[in-house]
């Protein structure tokens, strides 16, 4: 699969990645045998770019991917974030002190079994700690040799520059789809400008592009996706309207709408990395057919139409989640 390279730092990943989250849960019930497979496949086709999380399944999912991994760590780019402390009793459930992510970096290394991970994400920007304290701590992991190079998530340009003054940021991650649109008028060039690759999280839509759900009784009870404004209501059945005008471009293209929603993001820069998450091979497949599927001018213009911006329903996060969202 084609490489690409994550900003200036000279990290090299496959064009797409793979989000591990959903393995141990978050999106219905996680099944560990075909995670570990679709981890597997996916170093198979070329795709070696895994992102996984502390909190994810409260370190199932780490302990997963390291598993996944034995025998195969020097194949794979290996991505994992600290910073998020749900059951820690701090204010907004983060917790962002250098004490707190020099053992949250430590922790994810044991359970999954490596030395060093590739890339280490300040998860969320504590509001009460300053991101210059919180990067100094993961800046002295890089010196330790824990990890190599770091990333923020979901942060706008005042904290990007912030954070990069302090040591260079390889990679920002956040949501960034056909329906979120947002960093193209904010973290997207910041990145640019400092030289820093932008990786797309939930680039299928948080999978309503390619799951085929039709009503809010597909989701599992539990299914965070439930807690969403874009799932709610009346701005479901808006926000499905969009997902049919994708699929009717797909088929025109000969292609599925999650092969075409991913081939847009990556034709928005060669610093764009997107990580569809999934459970499944036949999933992890389907998306890896997307860097197969070429977009004239023509195509991108009739995508930038068919779901414009400003016809989305709902916000993307509840209000306890936006107060996350850095400037």
């Amino acid at each position: 699969m084609e490489q690409r390279e994550l900003g200036k730092s000279g990290l090299r990943v496959s064009a797409l990645g793979l989000g591990c989250m959903t393995m141990s849960g978050g999106y219905g019930e996680a099944d560990e045998a075909e995670g570990t497979a679709t981890i597997h496949r996916a170093i198979e086709v070329g795709i070696t770019f895994l992102d996984t999380a502390d909190v994810y399944g409260a370190g199932h999912n780490e302990t997963l991917v390291g598993r996944a991994l034995r025998g195969v760590r020097g194949r794979v780019v290996l991505a994992t974030k600290g910073g998020m402390a749900r059951d820690s009793g701090r204010p907004y459930g983060v917790d962002g002190r250098p004490e707190h992510l020099r053992r949250a970096c430590e922790s994810s290394l044991g359970r999954l079994g490596v030395d060093a991970v590739d890339l280490y994400y300040l998860h969320r920007v504590d509001p009460d700690v300053p991101v210059e304290e919180s990067v100094g701590a993961m800046a002295r992991l890089v010196e330790e040799g824990k990890a190599r190079h770091l990333g923020l998530s979901e942060v706008g340009p005042k904290t990007l520059a912030r954070a990069h003054a302090i040591h260079p940021i390889a990679a920002v991650q956040s949501e960034y789809s056909l329906w979120t649109r947002d960093p193209e008028a904010s973290s997207l060039p910041a990145c640019r400008a400092l030289g820093v690759g932008f990786v797309p999280f939930s680039p299928l839509g948080r999978g309503l592009f390619g799951a085929r759900l039709r009503t809010m009784e597909g989701l599992p009870e539990g299914d965070f996706r439930r807690g969403l404004p874009r799932f709610q209501g009346e701005n479901f059945g808006k926000n499905l309207s969009l997902v049919e005008r994708l699929e009717a471009l797909a088929s025109a293209k000969a292609c599925t709408a999650a092969q075409l929603a991913l081939a847009w993001l990556l034709s928005r820069g060669e610093d764009v990395v997107p990580i569809p998450g999934t459970k499944r091979r036949t999933y992890l497949e389907e998306n890896a057919g997307a860097v197969d599927v070429k977009l004239s001018d023509e195509d991108v213009a009739a995508l930038d139409s068919a779901l414009a911006a400003n016809e989305v329903a709902g916000e993307r996060y509840p209000e306890q989640y936006r107060r996350l969202v850095a400037d």
